[in-house]
C-alpha cells in the first residue's frame, strides 16, 4: 500500500546520540579484527599504536595538535551495553565469533596508557603526536573515534592558529563556521578547537554553553530586509536592532553601503545613534573600509565572507581599516588532516609497514625538539629514552591504566600554548604562502631499529 514503510529493520532515523554510544562509533574492521584476535589468542598482548601525518596538507608549515581532551574523556567511559552487545550479535556478521569475545566486551574496558603532546603543541610530519599502550584488542578498536577527534580537530586549531597569526594579536576574530561543519557534533568541535587555539569567540550558542563562554555575533541581513519592508527604511531596522543590542555590530551591507554608513554618520553627528560597530559581508573590503572609517572613525569594522589566512594577510598588506574577522567556510572545512593509527609495537616486538609511500617506523617513540633563545631548530625522531638524540622531549604520559594523568585544561590555557608554539616557529615554516615545513631527523638508534626490523621482515 502506498505511504507505507515496511517495518524491516529497527532504526533510529534521529541519528542523534550520546557519549554513551561512542563505543560503536568505529569502523567494522575494527569489531572483526578484536574477534579474530581473540580466537588467535592475541587479543590481551601489549601493543603499541602511534597516530602520525604522514605529510602536510598543502600549503601548511606546521599542525598544531588538538582534541586529546575528548579523547582521553572517551577512553576512560568507553563501556559496551547489554544492548549495543546484543545488537552486534542480530548482525550475522559475527556468528563465528567466540564466545570469549562477548564476555570480553560486556567486561570491556579501557585498560591502557596513553602519551600524547599537550593540545597546542606545533607538530610536523611523521611525528607521532599520540601514542596508545594497551591490550591488542583495545588499541584496535578505538582507532576511528581517536582518528576523528584528532584528524578534524587539528585541522580547525591549525587554521585558527594561522588566522590569529595574520589577523595579529589586536584583532578580534570570531568562529561563524556552524553551517558550513561537517554536522553538528563536528561543529562543536571546530568551535572549541578554535577557542583553543586562540580565536575570541563563537557564535555556536550550543559550544558557548558547553564551554563556558558567552557567544557572540551580530545580525543577518534578513532582518534588515523584514523590517525594511514592514517599517519603512533600512535606519528603522538599524535603530530596531540597537534599542535592543546597543554594543552589538550592525550589518550595513543589504542594499548600498556607502550609503548606509552616511545615514548612520548623520544620526552619530546629530547624536541619536552610537555605533559601536559594523560589519561588512561583501564587497571590496579594503576601499570599503577606508570609506567607512572616514565616516565613522569611532566604530570598530568587522569583516566577514568567506575568509582566510591568506586573504586576512591580503587586507592588511593592502592597509584596510578593519578591526575584525568572522571567520567560517574557511576555517571549518578545507584540505583534511590525514592522520594514520599504526602499530609499532606487539608484545615488545617492533614492527613497520613498508608500503610505496606509507612507510612507518618501529617501535615506541618520542619527539626531542631543540630550541635556541625561544626559537625551534629541529626536531628529531628517536626511540623513548633514546640516548643518540637530543632535545625538549614533548610526549608526555597523559592516562595510566585507563585513568587520567593530567587534569583538563582551560583553553586559555591552551589558547596561551598555541601562540608560544606559533612564535617559535622559523619564518619559513609559519608563513602562510608557500611555507617551507620541518624536515624531522632520525635519531642513530632508531635508524638502527628500523635496519633491524627491516632485515628480520625480510627473513620471514
Amino acid at each position: 500500500m502506498l505511504g507505507l514503510v515496511p517495518p524491516a529493520e529497527k532504526s533510529d532515523l534521529s541519528l542523534s546520540f550520546s557519549a554513551s554510544d561512542y563505543s560503536l562509533l568505529t569502523d567494522l574492521y575494527q569489531v572483526t579484527m578484536s574477534a579474530c584476535y581473540v580466537n588467535e589468542k592475541l587479543a590481551e598482548r601489549p601493543a603499541s599504536f602511534e597516530l602520525t601525518v604522514r605529510r602536510m596538507p598543502s600549503g601548511y608549515g606546521y599542525l598544531i595538535a588538538m582534541g586529546l581532551a575528548q579523547v582521553l574523556d572517551y577512553l576512560q567511559n568507553l563501556r559496551f551495553s547489554g544492548e549495543q552487545i546484543e545488537y552486534l550479535k542480530q548482525t550475522d556478521l559475527l556468528t563465528a565469533a567466540p564466545a570469549h569475545f562477548w564476555e570480553m566486551l560486556a567486561q570491556g574496558r579501557f585498560t591502557g596508557d596513553v602519551w600524547a603532546v599537550p593540545e597546542g603543541t606545533a607538530v610536523f610530519a611523521n611525528e607521532p603526536f599520540l601514542r596508545i599502550e594497551a591490550p591488542f584488542w583495545q588499541a584496535q578498536w578505538i582507532e576511528t573515534f581517536l582518528l576523528n577527534a584528532i584528524n578534524y580537530q587539528t585541522l580547525i586549531a591549525t587554521r585558527a592558529a594561522r588566522l590569529r597569526d595574520m589577523a595579529g594579536p589586536d584583532a578580534t576574530v570570531l568562529e561563524f563556521g556552524t553551517r558550513r561543519a561537517f554536522g553538528p557534533q563536528a561543529s562543536v568541535w571546530a568551535a572549541r578547537a578554535a577557542l583553543a587555539a586562540g580565536l575570541d569567540a563563537t557564535s555556536n550558542v550550543l559550544a558557548a554553553q558547553k564551554l563556558g563562554r558567552q557567544p557572540s555575533g551580530t545580525m543577518a541581513h534578513a532582518l534588515v530586509m523584514a523590517m525594511t519592508a514592514t517599517q519603512g527604511t533600512e535606519l528603522q531596522a538599524f535603530t530596531a536592532f540597537h534599542r535592543m543590542f546597543p554594543k552589538a555590530a550592525l550589518l550595513i551591507d543589504t542594499y548600498d553601503t556607502i550609503a548606509a554608513a552616511q545615514t548612520l554618520a548623520h544620526q552619530v553627528k546629530a547624536g541619536e545613534l552610537e555605533v559601536p560597530a559594523v560589519r561588512l559581508d561583501s564587497g571590496d573590503l579594503v576601499e570599503l573600509s577606508q570609506e567607512i572609517h572616514q565616516l565613522l572613525p569611532d566604530t570598530q569594522i568587522l569583516v566577514s565572507g568567506d575568509l582566510d589566512e591568506l586573504e586576512i594577510q591580503r587586507l592588511r598588506q593592502a592597509s584596510a581599516l578593519i578591526h575584525g574577522y568572522g571567520v567560517g567556510t574557511k576555517l571549518v572545512t578545507g584540505t583534511p588532516v590525514n592522520g594514520v593509527y599504526k602499530l609499532v609495537e606487539i608484545d615488545g616486538n617492533p614492527v613497520m609497514k613498508e608500503a610505496n609511500g606509507k612507510l612507518t617506523y618501529p617501535g615506541r617513540k618520542q619527539i626531542f625538539r631543540q630550541s635556541k633563545q625561544g626559537q625551534v631548530v629541529k626536531d628529531c625522531l628517536g626511540l623513548m629514552d633514546d640516548a643518540s638524540a637530543m632535545g625538549q622531549p614533548l610526549l608526555q604520559p597523559v592516562m595510566k591504566a585507563g585513568q587520567r594523568l593530567v587534569v583538563p585544561e582551560s583553553l586559555a590555557d591552551i589558547a596561551q600554548r598555541t601562540l608560544a608554539a606559533v612564535h617559535s616557529l622559523p619564518t619559513t615554516v609559519r608563513q602562510v604562502d608557500d611555507p617551507s615545513p620541518m624536515t624531522v631527523q632520525l635519531s642513530t638508534e632508531l635508524e638502527a631499529l628500523t635496519s633491524a626490523t627491516r632485515r628480520t621482515a625480510q627473513k620471514r
